[in-house]
């Protein structure tokens, strides 16, 4: 009889470690390069249907692809080459593209702590530059800002961490984000300094939602970003509790499945214009567009 119990329970563990290992090997995996492209900035291109006090535009597209540098695919130490560059088009007579916004940037990743395939801590640092590609005088005759021609240029590096999880029950890839961004002063235009925040603590959460009923995780079906920047430093002498200190956007991505590289995003994005010379416009809108993929597997 003890036989037969010692067998039952031989069977049972094998059982257990057969199809354990089986929804292990099935979970999709993370590297170094996949979490640094999470936190890269997405490519996509807006549809003209902006719901907010932006300009009306016939798109807005951001272009972002990553060159990665590194000794091998396991490497823990890896860098990505990002020459960023967005536009928009004005829905205006001759449809101008008005001071697109350049900012080659390189980043350094380093994984400092994997306990489980999923479950990741990566460092990071960034060095970047932001201008717009003009030479004009800063400003208007009126003492406005000259957003035609005016130059605008700017330098900063940022710090921060990615701490990455997996939630089995809802099968999503969980990442958090927190980062400080620094512009030192003698990094900008002299016209920048005191209008322009050179201190920001950026924090954004991202979920990845796969298939509950399939076996192909090859890519996400779903994915939610919120995102949250908070200005630290003195600038246009704005109080400390003073709401145009704060930035936030959420954007809801899908991927149906007759698209192949490409899927559907609505973004909500509240604070200051990110458009280079535009930064002293606080805008409210919700877009609409495309966005390449985000993550594969």
């Amino acid at each position: 009889m003890k036989t037969k119990a010692y067998i039952l329970i031989l069977f049972l563990w094998s059982t257990y470690c057969v199809f354990s290992q089986k929804d292990l090997d099935t979970l999709p995996q993370l590297d170094l390069f996949k979490i640094a492209l999470i936190n890269q900035t997405d490519s996509y291109i807006t549809f003209p249907t902006d719901i907010g006090n932006i300009e009306p535009l016939m798109f807005e597209a951001n272009v972002n692809p990553s060159f990665v540098v590194r000794e091998r695919k396991d490497s823990k130490l890896m860098a990505a080459l990002t020459p960023q560059i967005t536009i928009r088009m004005y829905n205006e007579e001759s449809y101008p593209v008005r001071t697109p916004s350049y900012i080659p940037q390189v980043a350094v990743y380093y994984l400092a702590n994997q306990k489980k395939a999923l479950n990741c801590l990566v460092l990071f640092s960034k060095i970047a530059h932001h201008s717009n590609g003009q030479d004009g005088n800063f400003y208007n005759e009126d003492n406005t800002v000259n957003l035609e021609s005016g130059n605008f240029a700017t330098n900063f590096f940022e710090l921060g961490f990615l701490k990455t999880s997996y939630s089995n029950r809802l099968k999503a890839i969980k990442t958090i984000k927190s980062s400080i961004e620094v512009h030192p002063k003698s990094w900008m235009l002299q016209e920048l300094q005191g209008k322009y925040s050179g201190l920001r603590w950026h924090n954004s959460f991202t979920s990845f939602k796969f298939p509950l009923n399939e076996d192909n995780t090859e890519r996400a079906n779903f994915s939610l970003k919120a995102e949250a920047t908070l200005m630290l430093d003195n600038y246009n002498d704005l109080d400390v509790f003073d709401l145009d200190r704060f930035n936030a956007s959420l954007t809801f991505y899908y991927h149906p499945k007759f698209l192949e590289d490409i899927g559907l995003f609505v973004q909500f994005y509240h604070g200051m214009d990110y458009y280079n010379i535009y930064f002293e416009h606080q805008i409210s809108v919700i877009r609409f567009g495309i966005m390449t993929e985000i993550l594969r597997f």
